[in-house]
């Protein structure tokens, strides 16, 4: 939601460079300048007001539908923008250069005092070797070190916790089961190979005596305004509002109709809904398109693919990237994959290229026609969500040290798609 709010603000407003820069801060750095923290506390404010009221959101919002969601999500939900929007002052509300050593030390163990050394392993062993060799080792090792991906700015600009990668767990702590906040994302591969490994320009991916001439990160930062020069074309904002009648003037003085936007919406669902929407007949052979990250493959079935319909596409997300797999293991889920969307109905979509990075596939008519429905009548239980008290989530830093195990990132359902 805050990213389509970013895409979607005035252009009057914010510029396209200052649009696609606030994007990669957002999304890869663990620190934020001034300005972009501002934005981000302004838009969540704005967010946690329209959540609790659905006429003021379809107004304001005609993009967005939250109408499936039950009202204790909405209740969470419009918690985490509060939480964005600074409702809890001060730093300590979310260290994140501390939970972030914390994570570091906890993933290294004995290796953190050899992080630099550990690092180049990593990249020129790993990411180089499988096709990632625009990453430059100074930054890769500042976002290993500190979180942060893109410093666009001087260093010393980037000192305001990013809240948005805040999330919550329940952790062990004297005994008990408590719900705390920190930060458990990524901390091995880093965000470069998602926008800053491959460009139409190929002038960008040249090298001079076998050292690429652009970095990562800025690859990335030309891809992504690129993305957002295109989506400001298109015509997303208020042209999506406009009427599809309006006329424009020509020098003759004749009109003729203005051409009409596609509009979108953007439907969010329920947590866990991708192993529930096959009880509704309405989602029934609904989807043209189904994506799956790496860590969901485990939830790919028979049932959610009765959701797709006949020649729907299926990409899927392998674990090529992946620095603590083996080359074994990410042969072995590759094959798992397939095995996967064989059983959920899907079958090689042909003339696809071969590629270690996402494997394709479509929704055959035969298995459209011969799945049995799945529909049923009963509604499926309300999934539970995380939202703990105030007080609860605002635990002392040493709480988070109480279980070690916990630290780690849930790799549990991804070694489960390994082992089959």
């Amino acid at each position: 939601m805050l990213v389509f709010s970013l895409v979607l603000e005035d252009p009057a407003k914010m510029g396209l460079q200052e649009r696609s820069e606030t994007f990669l801060e957002v999304w890869g750095n663990t620190l934020l300048r001034p300005p972009v923290a501002a934005f981000v506390r302004a838009q969540a404010d704005r967010l946690a007001h329209l959540v609790p009221e659905p006429d003021r959101l379809a107004e304001q919002l005609p993009w967005l539908r939250l109408g499936t969601l039950k009202f204790r999500e909405r209740d969470a939900l419009e918690a985490v923008f509060r939480f964005w929007a600074g409702g809890e002052k001060g730093p300590e509300s979310f260290p994140i250069r501390c939970l972030w050593d914390m994570r570091l030390r906890h993933y290294l163990g004995s290796r953190y005092d050899a992080r630099r050394g550990v690092s180049d392993w990593d990249l020129h062993m790993k990411l180089h070797d499988r096709g990632a060799r625009v990453i430059h080792i100074r930054e890769f090792r500042r976002w290993r070190d500190t979180g942060v991906a893109f410093e666009l700015r001087d260093s010393s600009a980037y000192h305001v916790p990013n809240r948005t990668l805040a999330s919550g767990r329940l952790m062990s702590h004297h005994g008990e089961r408590v719900a705390v906040r920190g930060y458990w994302g990524d901390i091995a591969t880093g965000p470069f190979v998602a926008f800053g490994i491959e460009a139409d320009d190929e002038s960008l991916l040249r090298t001079s005596n076998g050292q690429p001439i652009k970095t990562a990160g800025e690859i990335t930062q030309h891809n992504v305004t690129e993305l957002f020069r295109a989506m400001a074309a298109w015509g997303c904002g208020k042209a999506a509002q406009q009427d599809p009648v309006e006329v424009l003037g020509q020098a003759d003085g004749t009109q003729e109709p203005a051409p009409s936007r596609e509009s979108f919406t953007v439907h969010f669902l329920p947590l866990g809904s991708a192993q529930t929407l096959h009880h509704k007949s309405c989602y029934k052979g609904r989807f043209h398109l189904l994506y799956m990250a790496c860590g969901m493959v485990h939830l790919l079935s028979p049932e959610l693919g009765a959701c797709v319909a006949p020649g729907g596409r299926l990409i899927v997300e392998l674990a090529r990237y992946l620095v603590d797999l083996q080359h074994e293991q990410l042969q072995g889920f590759t094959t798992r994959v397939a095995e996967l969307a064989q059983a959920a109905g899907f079958a090689p979509q042909p003339g696809a290229r071969p590629s270690e990075t996402f494997a394709r596939f479509y929704r055959s008519q035969d298995s459209a026609t011969n799945c049995i429905n799945p529909a049923v009548e009963s509604k499926p239980s309300a999934p539970e969500v995380l939202a703990p008290k105030p007080e609860v989530l605002d635990q002392p830093p040493e709480v988070l040290d109480s279980s070690p195990e916990a630290m780690n990132l849930p790799s549990e359902d991804l070694m489960q798609s390994l082992q089959g």
